[in-house]
């Protein structure tokens, strides 16, 4: 997987970088948004919590993804001006087994208040 910065816009107003990517990705399918976030993070030498993608897609039949993402200078202010579904998209999901789990543990809690 390959990442080239095709474009770089500094945005002192909301404190942040605007960056457009590019991936190649021939040997693979499209990478998780998180791989991206890590990519962008490293390319730009800064810490992936600061980094958030906006979107990133990969045209049909092709091998490469184009996309954005903001790069903040605090958390604090990506937490202030992102919106709430930018930020829950860029979080680490948790494991589907341990969803699964809660689950079960909250019906058999409603099981037994039955």
């Amino acid at each position: 997987m390959g990442i080239k910065i095709v474009s770089e816009k500094e945005n002192p107003l909301l404190k942040r970088k605007e960056v457009c990517f590019q991936i190649e990705h021939a040997q693979t399918g499209t990478p998780s948004r998180l791989e991206v976030r890590k990519a962008v993070a490293k390319i730009l030498k800064t810490d992936m919590d600061l980094v958030y993608v906006q979107k990133f897609e990969t045209k049909t039949g092709g091998f490469t993804a184009v996309g954005t993402a903001n790069v903040y200078d605090s958390v604090e202010q990506a937490k202030f001006v992102e919106p709430e579904y930018i930020i829950k998209r860029n979080v680490l999901m948790e494991k589907p087994k341990e969803k699964a789990e809660e689950k079960i543990e909250k019906n058999e809690g409603k099981q037994q208040n039955v």
